[in-house]
């Protein structure tokens, strides 16, 4: 069984509320315009990081971290890109990799919108946890935990962190 939080769309920031969120959890994700590699290097001192580099991350993010992310964990097949669209409006390259083999959880990021969608053409779940930064046109900042048990995604919980400053 693994815990896992999912946000997106740091920017380069870090509510120093987040961090709480983190105890229960085993593994951090991040889907995506991190900023710098400081944030994941931060994430990484509380929990195994796994993510994926945004249209804003620059080079010193995108050595480290790949375009997309195609992995199993705990029997789940996933798929973590940055921009990928949702059910009925994927991006283009994701529309591909779903098509080519559907993952059981897609995640994305990027537009900032919370969205948690079960795509049933397809039988995957759709999380984009929103943004958890403080640049861009969201209101509230957010992330999303959930646990991994058995090949099951359950105990999903939207998080707030406050409004955007």
């Amino acid at each position: 069984m693994q815990r896992i939080a999912l946000l997106s769309d740091t920017h380069n920031y870090l509510d120093p509320k987040i961090f709480k969120y983190f105890e229960t959890c085993d593994q951090i994700w991040h889907a995506g315009d991190i900023g710098t590699i400081s944030i994941t290097d931060e994430l990484a001192k509380i929990k195994p990081v796994v993510a994926v580099y945004g249209n804003i991350d620059g080079s010193d993010v995108r050595k480290v971290h790949p375009l997309n992310q195609r992995f199993m964990c705990e029997g789940v097949d996933v798929f973590m890109t940055h921009i990928g669209g949702y059910p009925e409006r994927y991006s283009q390259d994701a529309l591909i990799e779903i098509k080519r083999k559907a993952p059981q959880l897609f995640i994305c990021g990027h537009s900032h919108i919370l969205k948690v969608m079960f795509d049933k053409k397809y039988n995957l779940l759709h999380i984009n946890p929103g943004a958890a930064g403080v640049h861009g046109f969201h209101k509230v900042k957010t992330l999303v935990r959930f646990t991994i048990d058995a090949e099951k995604i359950k105990d999903l919980e939207v998080i707030e962190l406050g409004v955007r400053a």
